[in-house]
């Protein structure tokens, strides 16, 4: 017995309970287990006790922490651990709650009676809670412009420094001083060309075919199923056999190639090259721009071959067109000129995918997601810029009434 008149006493599981003096008829400071409050002047002092092991399901909850913020009643927060034993992230976890509630509610926390391992982790702990950084004010109109420009700008100047690089490497390699090896060649030719083959053959034969019956809806009201052929052969050669064939190759050797030099940069291929003194447009640029550009031709009489023969198995046996009227409509509406507009448009096009597709793999990042974005983002611009200059050259070939 002291002085106050109040009995001191031990609560069971180590929790002790410490006599406070109160006036007659106030409330029991709350107390849980590990844990009890003794007040103050100006606040409470939270007194932990024995051990704080998470595992032991020793974790604090959120009636403890709202029964001592209640006996705070507004006044400041502190700790007594001279009785604590171990302890864990358990006790963390209480003491991250406390802070976190006595801050909404502005109470003052005073830390200094925690151990100092413990304050050094609830720092941290702290530092994750804190509240993110404001959105960043709306940038004006004006000024996005005005970078999107200059973007454009830096796209533009690092393409025309590509293709410089490599006319001029492909000169070199004219004069018989390339160091673009022999096997890279064969290689990527056997790819681009022989290795599409199959993929050009299915696509243009049901192109072909499509065509002949779409033909035939429109044709066959006025009588005019021998024009079918002649439909089936102008398209083919003129428009479809070198734009299809270019879609097919973005998708299949384009993305491809930007896979692959991306695959490159990520494993710092590309940089070990540059270090041993091999220029990458001999080594990697220049196999791809000139197998591709070389067979692209090759396969658009390929597809125009594949193509017609498409429409001419539609036309026999489902539209009851003889092989000599298809044979001889066709010998009368294609004419050579159209077949060199077509070898044209395809070489430009093999250009257009190889240059897009290393381009994307040379900008590509050191990752493996930055690997599928490159592919990606090669196979859509070059299918959109083959549709694009598709239309340029239907635009040049109508102003020039060809």
């Amino acid at each position: 017995h002291n002085d106050s008149g109040h009995a001191h006493g031990t609560k069971g599981n180590g929790v002790s309970l410490v006599a406070d003096k109160r006036p007659p008829g106030a409330t029991e400071p709350p107390a849980g287990e590990g844990w009890a409050v003794r007040a103050k002047a100006n606040g409470v002092v939270v007194m932990f006790t024995g051990d704080w092991i998470a595992r032991d399901g020793l974790a604090g909850d959120v009636a403890s922490v709202s029964r001592i913020l209640e006996a705070a009643n507004g006044g400041a927060l502190s700790f007594d651990t001279q009785e604590l034993g171990r302890w864990d992230s358990g006790l963390l976890v209480f003491i991250a709650a406390l802070h976190h509630a006595a801050k909404e509610k502005a109470l003052r926390f005073d830390e200094t009676g925690l151990p100092a391992p413990a304050l050094k982790l609830l720092a941290l702990m702290v530092q994750g809670e804190a509240s993110p950084p404001p959105d960043p004010a709306p940038v004006p109109l004006v000024r996005r412009v005005g970078r999107a420009v200059l973007a454009f700008g830096n796209t533009a100047m690092d393409v025309l420094s590509m293709v410089g690089d490599i006319v001029l490497r492909g000169g070199v390699l004219l004069r018989g001083k390339g160091r673009m090896r022999g096997a890279d060649l064969l290689t990527c030719l056997y790819d681009a060309g022989i290795g599409a083959l199959p993929i050009v053959t299915i696509v243009n034969i049901l192109v072909g075919g499509i065509l002949a019956f779409v033909g035939a809806v429109q044709l066959r009201k006025f009588g005019a199923d021998i024009y079918i052929a002649a439909l089936v052969g102008l398209a083919v050669v003129r428009e479809m056999a070198a734009l299809m064939t270019a879609i097919v190759m973005s998708g299949r050797t384009g993305g491809a190639y930007a896979a692959h030099i991306a695959t490159m940069q990520g494993s710092e291929e590309i940089d070990a090259l540059r270090a041993i003194g091999i220029p990458v447009q001999d080594y990697l640029i220049l196999p791809r721009m000139i197998s591709l550009t070389a067979m692209m031709p090759l396969l658009y009489l390929y597809a125009s071959t594949v193509g017609i023969f498409g429409g001419f198995v539609v036309a026999v046996a489902m539209l009851n067109l003889s092989p000599e009227t298809f044979i001889e409509q066709i010998r009368l509406s294609v004419a050579g000129s159209q077949i060199v507009f077509g070898l044209i448009k395809s070489i430009t096009f093999g250009a257009l995918i190889a240059f897009v597709g290393c381009r994307s793999g040379l900008n590509a990042g050191r990752s493996a997601a930055d690997v599928g974005q490159a592919a990606t983002g090669a196979v859509v611009i070059c299918i959109v810029g083959v549709i694009a200059l598709d239309a340029v050259f239907a635009v040049c070939a109508n102003a020039l009434d060809f």
